[in-house]
């Protein structure tokens, strides 16, 4: 019997690097969809210009980023699509992962109708706006405990962080380095990601 990954009570730069290559599950009207984790970002709370919890920020939107290690948090983004988020360190430090890309695995016919526009495979969650659709993650899972959670839930597949020399590293995506990221912020590598995987998004 497969594990579930529990290990998200570290920093996220560890978290993010531990979820690479495990398992992300959703179960939608008695079916698993499916698919391995290939690419995240981290997001350091309060001293974060990019994260949601910067400089404290707290809100009703918000609030689930300020659980314990081992929640979700989803939001909803650019009136178009949601993002699923594994909060992670303990409760109340706001600090959290972004899942950014899948390696789909089960489920997939249903996938391809959640996402009626994607023609090809490595189309169907190659960005976290896509990897929702794909699985059918909402507003409704924002705040489920991913340990024990029977609709959202981490497989661990791997025990042991992913070698260091598989998995590449390069700044954020979508934080343009101007007024709105001062300092670095915009340019640091907290995005992580499996070398070469097809999945992962452009």
């Amino acid at each position: 019997m497969i594990e579930r990954f529990t290990s998200m009570d570290s920093d996220p730069v560890t978290v993010a690097r531990r979820l690479l290559g495990q398992r992300l599950v959703r179960v939608h009207n008695g079916k698993r969809l499916a698919g391995t984790i290939v690419e995240v970002e981290a997001y350091l709370g309060a001293q974060d210009r990019a994260a949601h919890t910067y400089a404290g920020h707290r809100s009703p939107r918000n609030e689930s980023m300020y659980l314990s290690g081992g929640h979700a948090y989803v939001y909803f983004t650019y009136g178009a699509h949601f993002c699923l988020n594994v909060v992670c360190g303990s409760e109340h430090d706001g600090v959290a992962v972004l899942i950014r890309a899948l390696e789909p695995t089960q489920g997939i016919e249903q996938m391809f109708r959640n996402r009626p526009g994607a023609k090809r495979l490595k189309d169907l969650c190659s960005g976290p706006g896509k990897l929702t659709q794909a699985l059918a993650i909402d507003r409704s899972l924002d705040g489920v405990n991913l340990r024990n959670s029977r609709a959202l839930f981490i497989e661990q597949l791997r025990h042991r962080a992913m070698s260091r020399s598989l998995i590449a590293q390069s700044k954020r995506i979508g934080l343009n380095p101007d007024e709105t990221w001062p300092g670095d912020w915009a340019q640091r590598p907290l995005r992580f990601f499996v070398e070469g995987n097809p999945h992962v998004s452009h």
